[in-house]
């Protein structure tokens, strides 16, 4: 094994991975292509695929170069422990530009470090959603389109203000556990921080990018990540970031689990369950005709109040007090007296998308309840699926596996593992008996580094990472007032993943611009 491992780590020396400063020599093995692509299979590690391209975005066109492959991730002695599979878009510099303004241009962009959750998720959903320069055609709305399926120039990527290297944690994608190594030291909460932050670090000095303003972009899980991240990459490599996006955050699991003895997600969950009413046309005439952000306005005053307190006091509340409450969650959700009564004022996630629309055999999304399906089985034990992830599944999985083979020069027979189960057992060994919380990680960060900044995008139709619970955990990560103005939130009218609604993608794109601008151009922190 140490022998293989021995052949694997002097391709480290021979390939690199492109860089706004430099480009990696082709590897000896690369076949030629006939497209004018450098093109490389992946029978060995470290073998790239370089091509070039041109886009548009924000209304500006430029030229870019992409980068494809996987990169050997070592351990402390320089032995091999996993391949990690990237795809890095680096602008490329302006050849007019003369060689000391040329230098200084590749040291101040900013880089962008982005992956998805999970766990088991590979970084799919926003290379081709939202922040590479090729996005998946969901339509207009975001809802399943028919097959098959195109890939569109993205006006609204992130290409535009920064350069991105989108990441396949170890079992996603294409990355894996070297020859003899056991995936178990990737696939635990501190395990897959280490491994993936370990990977920032090695590119980061591969490709000269130390001085870039360097930021993270996550989504659902992939903030978890984020969180960890941010206090990692300072403690563990000196490496102090400019900005993190989190993208349908989710840093406090008590938010959102929905078990015996916690009574959080239910008045958390409340606002996106009347957001899901409002939407399907389920509630009285005088809410629907009521906006919906004044309509949750609302609804985020009685859960925050009567709601919280209700539920607090359990079976001791007062019987007329409890009608009460019953009648507002009737009126505010759409299900009957009768049903919140019977569950208790407590309405779990998985029997509401299923008993909203039950009188018309139709169950809702739980990344996105706008996009609604007929499930079989109606017995009242939850939905058999979600079809705000069959929408997605199938257009994305099949664009992204012709993308990296015609357009990217990536060629393996490997399958590309979209969302896999193959990750589990995930640990939590350090949250043992207690809700995992890296909240605190995340303040801790920002603490040491009164420069970072970040922006919190959140969907008012997401269901499984619910807006009013991301703000709620904001609200407790027991940060100074000054401190929480370098926090941003934005909202959108979609799910989980918002940017599938081309209107809210657009918003996303002009959101996260100005939030770049803003970090880059903020004088210094002062000390408090």
């Amino acid at each position: 094994m140490r022998l293989k491992s021995v052949v694997v780590c002097v391709a480290v020396v021979v390939s690199g991975v492109v860089s706004a400063g430099w480009q990696p020599e082709e590897p000896a093995a690369a076949p030629a292509a006939s497209d004018g692509h450098e093109r490389a299979n992946d029978g060995a590690s470290n073998k790239f695929s370089v091509t070039h391209h041109t886009t548009t975005s924000g209304g500006e066109t430029f030229d870019y170069t992409v980068t494809t492959g996987r990169m050997v991730l070592p351990d402390y002695e320089g032995e091999p422990r996993a391949d990690v599979f990237f795809i890095a878009y680096i602008r490329d510099r302006d050849a007019n530009a003369d060689a000391a303004s040329d230098n200084a241009d590749a040291a101040d962009r900013p880089i962008t470090f982005a992956y998805n959750g999970g766990p088991g998720s590979s970084s799919v959903w926003l290379h081709l959603g939202a922040l590479g320069p090729k996005r998946v055609d969901m339509g207009p709305e975001g809802f399943a389109p028919k097959p098959p399926y195109r890939l569109l120039d993205n006006e609204y990527g992130w290409l535009g203000f920064t350069d991105l290297v989108f990441i396949d944690p170890v079992g996603t994608g294409y990355s894996r556990p070297a020859e003899g190594e056991s995936k178990s030291q990737f696939h635990g909460l501190d395990e897959d921080i280490s491994s993936v932050g370990d990977f920032i670090r090695l590119w980061t000095t591969r490709n000269e990018r130390w001085r870039s303003p360097k930021f993270l972009a996550g989504e659902s899980y992939g903030t978890t990540r984020n969180a960890g991240m941010a206090r990692y990459l300072q403690d563990t490599h000196g490496m102090f970031l400019s900005g993190i996006v989190m993208i349908s955050a989710v840093l406090d699991f008590h938010t959102v689990r929905f078990n015996d003895g916690n009574d959080a997600p239910y008045w958390l969950f409340l606002p996106t369950y009347a957001a899901t009413a409002w939407y399907h046309g389920a509630l009285d005439d005088d809410l629907q005709a009521t906006p919906l952000r004044e309509f949750l306005d609302e609804v985020e005053a009685f859960a925050g109040n009567d709601y919280l307190v209700a539920l607090g006091k359990g079976a001791a509340i007062d019987a007329d007090e409890r009608a009460g409450i019953v009648r507002t969650l009737s009126r505010y959700t759409g299900l009957s007296e009768d049903y919140v009564d019977r569950a208790d004022l407590r309405l779990n996630i998985s029997r509401f998308t299923e008993e909203l629309l039950r009188d018309e055999g139709v169950i809702v999304g739980r990344l996105d309840s706008r996009i609604r399906a007929r499930d079989a089985d109606r017995n009242g034990t939850g939905p058999n699926f979600d079809p705000s992830m069959e929408a997605i599944d199938g257009p994305y999985a099949a664009l992204l596996n012709d993308y990296l083979r015609t357009e990217l020069g990536y060629e393996t027979d490997h399958p590309y593992e979209i969302l896999t189960g193959r990750v589990h057992p995930w640990s939590y060994d350090r949250f043992t008996n207690r809700y995992v919380n890296v909240a605190p990680r995340l303040r801790d960060a920002m603490l040491k580094n009164r420069n970072l900044r970040v922006l919190f995008a959140s969907g008012y139709y997401d269901l499984a990472t619910p807006y009013f619970a991301t703000d709620y955990t904001i609200d407790h990560l027991g940060i100074d007032p000054d401190l929480r103005s370098n926090i941003r939130t934005e909202y959108y009218e979609a799910g989980h993943m918002m940017y599938i609604r081309e209107v809210e993608l657009a918003r996303l794109h002009d959101h996260v611009a100005s939030f770049y601008a803003e970090t880059l151009t903020a004088p210094a922190a002062p000390q408090p």
